[in-house]
């Protein structure tokens, strides 16, 4: 049984226990305080910091891990992704006060000093650009340090940008867009078993993440207006199109929309004379 590193707390937990179960994985451990747990008799659960993770998953102490990007990039370990998982979406910023004079990456110069809890990225990053900073490695509240004295910028993530603007800093730059990955070691691939259920894995949870923001279109629509209800409704490879039994002028018309767009497909076929309009969530779409 693979074993699976996964955060033990926070949104990330919270996100990733929820796509494994609608994978059809859920968590069955002894308590909530459980550090292992089964993923539906299929997989092992080991829960641990989600910073610890590629460090877990490079080790072999874990055959694969769910864990932010950014931090991935921090531990500097050899791992293979997997799968981009879509969720805990944040971006690495550059910041400087509002005060500071500073409206950009390029306007930072060599010897100023930068706060930040990824200090082996911030040292890549501005390496790379040819300006010698010193970095300031903190444990957490890199917001503070500019208003502190301690740096002139910070290096942090950042969600909606208002943490910043509550103190009192902008953005100069990205250092990179961050999300949750499903991520190896090398030495799986040696191992044909553990790399089909990994293949496996991936397939289930791909699955669960191409069905959000997708909902299933079911109509009977004019057979003769049939070219245009295909313009409203394109499917994946085209909509599936099927003959009702006496439905004379009519035509059964299946589809997968964007469910953002939901409320102007309904609209469109309406206004086609489509009746019988049903509309349904999908669980798992297998491309």
């Amino acid at each position: 049984m693979l074993r699976i590193a996964l955060p033990n707390k926070g949104r990330l937990s919270d996100e990733c226990q929820e796509l494994l179960t609608d994978a059809g994985l859920a968590i069955r451990s002894a308590g909530p305080r459980a550090l292992t747990a089964s993923l539906g008799g299929e997989f092992e659960a080991l829960f641990v910091r989600a910073q610890d993770i590629p460090e877990f998953v490079a080790d072999g102490a874990a055959d694969a891990g769910v864990t932010g990007f950014d931090l991935i990039q921090e531990s500097g370990r050899d791992l293979e992704e997997l799968a981009d998982l879509e969720f805990g979406r944040c971006h690495l910023a550059v910041a400087a006060r509002d005060d500071s004079g500073l409206h950009a990456v390029d306007d930072v110069r060599a010897g100023m000093r930068v706060a930040t809890v990824f200090p082996n990225i911030t040292t890549r990053f501005f390496a790379a650009r040819g300006i010698a900073v010193d970095v300031v490695p903190m444990s957490g509240a890199a917001e503070i340090a500019p208003h502190l004295g301690i740096a002139d910028i910070i290096v942090d993530l950042v969600s909606t940008g208002s943490t910043l603007r509550v103190n009192g800093l902008r953005e100069l730059g990205t250092v990179f867009e961050s999300t949750s990955r499903l991520i190896t070691n090398r030495t799986v691939r040696s191992d044909p078993n553990r790399v089909r259920a990994l293949d496996e894995l991936v397939g289930a949870l791909a699955s669960v993440i191409a069905a959000r923001g997708k909902r299933y279109v079911m109509a009977n629509v004019p057979r003769e207006r049939l070219d245009e209800v295909k313009r409203v409704v394109p499917g994946l490879n085209g909509p599936t199109v099927i003959d009702i039994m006496n439905g004379g002028a009519f035509v059964a018309v299946h589809s997968v929309v964007a469910a953002e767009t939901i409320y102007r497909t309904i609209a469109d076929l309406k206004s086609l004379g489509a009746e019988g309009i049903l509309v349904t969530r999908i669980e798992r779409l297998m491309a």
